[in-house]
């Protein structure tokens, strides 16, 4: 698997044992695995120190947001599990992003691997405009906010950010071909779009700019889950 692939298979489980039978259903494929915040609550953490030891790519999306500090020193555990991708929120500001950032340069250093990605979380793509609204954000357009979010993000040092399809072409021209973009909400054409509302196919969501996407459902819930991984590589690789 290498750290480039672009496909993230996410572990919307609640619990590790059904994670660990998927990623073993998985082997071999060129793909990431994300741990969100159920499953971390559920076991994740010390699964993804086992995947990453087994020399999985994961991403551990546990949307970390608080003072600096607190967020630095959430930062060097994760990067000491050897997770390829972590993400904090860019709501936290300019100044957590930072800290976040060396935190990770630092540990990793420290222990003599690689860096993970930090990026951070712009707006949810279950939030629609009429949120942003009663959230009270001066600016009302999805799309310009998350705009305004990834260039915070790239002026903090972060790799990248996590935004949905709508915005990842004005990302990409705003913050460059190196920028990591991570796409949620990716349904394929039969796929219900259950919670999110942002959503798009993976072929688009790569066209339009995306350098990874996030795919739960279409895959955990497919019969012949191999199947579908490699249709969804072919399509965009």
């Amino acid at each position: 698997m290498t750290k480039t692939s672009p496909l993230i298979v996410a572990l919307d489980y609640d619990n590790t044992k059904d994670a660990i039978a998927l990623t073993h259903e998985l082997k071999g494929q060129p793909i990431w695995f994300k741990i969100g915040l159920e499953l971390m609550m559920n076991g994740g953490i010390v699964l993804a120190k086992q995947l990453t030891e087994l020399g999985h790519n994961v991403f551990l999306d546990g949307k970390f947001m608080d003072i600096p500090n607190t967020v630095a020193g959430a930062v060097r555990g994760v990067t000491s599990m050897g997770v390829k991708m972590l993400n904090v929120h860019a709501l936290g500001g300019t100044r957590m992003m930072r800290a976040a950032k060396d935190a990770s340069i630092e540990q990793a250093e420290k222990l003599g691997i690689a860096s993970p990605l930090v990026i951070a979380v712009t707006i949810l793509t279950s939030v629609a405009e009429e949120e942003l609204k009663e959230l009270g954000f001066k600016n009302n357009k999805v799309s310009e906010q998350v705009v305004l979010l990834a260039k915070l993000a790239k002026e903090a040092g972060l790799d990248g950010v996590v935004a949905s399809v709508h915005e990842a072409k004005m990302i990409r021209e705003a913050c460059g071909d190196d920028f990591v973009i991570v796409t949620p909400g990716i349904r394929l054409d039969d796929s219900n779009n259950d919670d999110q509302r942002r959503i798009a196919t993976p072929q688009v969501a790569i066209k339009e700019g995306a350098s990874h996407i996030v795919v739960g459902r279409p895959i955990t819930k497919a019969e012949d889950k191999i199947a579908v991984c490699q249709k969804i590589l072919a399509d965009i690789c």
